[in-house]
């Protein structure tokens, strides 16, 4: 990671910076707070099993029972969603042949609160009562098997043919249709399908990096752009005169203005469309910018506006390197360079990092 920095350095022109190392998770096991588990066959015309994709596999899926990454919980609920499959005599959904009825199984657990949401994903070929099956999880809760909370269990309807969860309507089974997680003193409301940093733990970390990168601002008006759910903008709000987060996906724009509210914030607005285009209609210009887009990085057009505000200080947070390398050498030919950089690793177990580079204008 350091290596790839370093050459999106010189690639601009040079220069020295702050290298901060890679941050560890503060949890390397059970740090997962979401998991989309698959029904299938652990082999062709197998039993059927609850698991995850085998590796280079379409068809077979591998049982996770023992999986490190998730907390006991998640296990649990695993292995009562499956033995309830198994007893109803309904098939699991074939991928090839577009028949069955059992799809996926989406569980959320929440860090600090202890909240967990359950979602069976089914087709409509079927309609099977699924009281025992919410009435099973219960009962692990109420017999002492779960450290968590269950705020709510829900049943999603997906009859599309891609092999993806999708909310072709959701129903309430018992509790809520979401719960509550905290992360750095805020409270985040989360739904079945909400974007959230699927480590809270190390969210933490990386959030806490980011607002030590961006430094003083006060009386600063903030532009937060990909902002997803605007955790970040709120993390900034507290200690900033005015945020601003721009996010294509309205939904999670309609959930970052519910959870500013929610967090009394009312120095926080969210736009929702494409950053090339609402920073045009945004009306300010910002004094700080904090970039944390999409795999493939910010669209060239909308860093030559970006880069045209003209801000002192920039934080790009990055989860694919080269995205981050082509994009620093844009910014680093247009005036800008990298003071400090560092990685968080929210995904123990794995080679990814998330990184957090501070750039600052030299040719004010």
């Amino acid at each position: 990671m350091k290596g790839l920095i370093l050459e999106a350095v010189e690639k601009g022109g040079g220069g020295t910076f702050q290298w901060d190392g890679i941050k560890a998770s503060p949890r390397i096991e059970g740090y997962r707070n979401k998991m989309e588990f698959t029904f299938g066959d652990a082999y062709k015309d197998g039993p059927m099993t609850l698991g995850m994709h085998r590796r280079g596999s379409f068809h077979d899926i591998v049982s996770v029972s023992q999986c490190r990454i998730v907390d006991e919980d998640f296990r649990r609920i695993l292995e009562a969603t499956l033995a309830f499959a198994g007893e109803s005599g309904l098939p699991y959904y074939h991928r090839m042949r577009h028949t069955g009825y059992f799809r996926h199984l989406l569980v959320r657990k929440a860090v600090k609160t202890g909240e967990i949401l359950v979602d069976l994903v089914t087709t409509t070929q079927a309609a099977p009562n699924l009281a025992p099956w919410a009435d099973r999880l219960q009962a692990l809760e109420k017999d002492g098997q779960l450290t968590g909370r269950i705020a709510g269990i829900l049943h999603t309807s997906n009859d599309s043919l891609a092999d993806a969860v999708k909310d072709e309507g959701t129903e309430v089974l018992r509790g809520e249709d979401h719960f509550y997680e905290e992360l750095l003193g805020l409270r985040f409301k989360i739904t079945p399908f909400s974007f959230f940093q699927t480590n809270s733990l190390g969210a933490e970390v990386l959030y806490e990096t980011a607002r030590s990168y961006i430094g003083e601002t006060k009386d600063k008006t903030i532009f937060d752009l990909y902002s997803g759910t605007g955790t970040i903008a709120q993390i900034l709000a507290p200690v900033a005169k005015k945020v601003t987060g721009v996010e294509i996906v309205e939904e999670a724009v309609e959930a970052a203005r519910e959870n500013a509210r929610l967090n009394g914030l009312a120095n926080c607005s969210f736009w929702a469309g494409d950053v090339l285009r609402v920073i045009d209609e945004l009306g300010e210009v910002p004094d700080l910018i904090v970039l944390d887009p999409p795999r493939d990085g910010v669209h060239p057009k909308a860093l030559e506006k970006i880069i045209g505000f003209g801000v002192e200080r920039m934080v790009y947070i990055a989860c694919k390197p080269t995205s981050l390398a082509r994009d620093l050498e844009m910014l680093q030919g247009r005036g800008y360079k990298v003071e400090r950089a560092g990685c968080i690793d929210l995904f123990p177990g794995t080679y990814h990092c998330e990184t957090v580079v501070l750039m600052s204008r030299v040719d004010q």
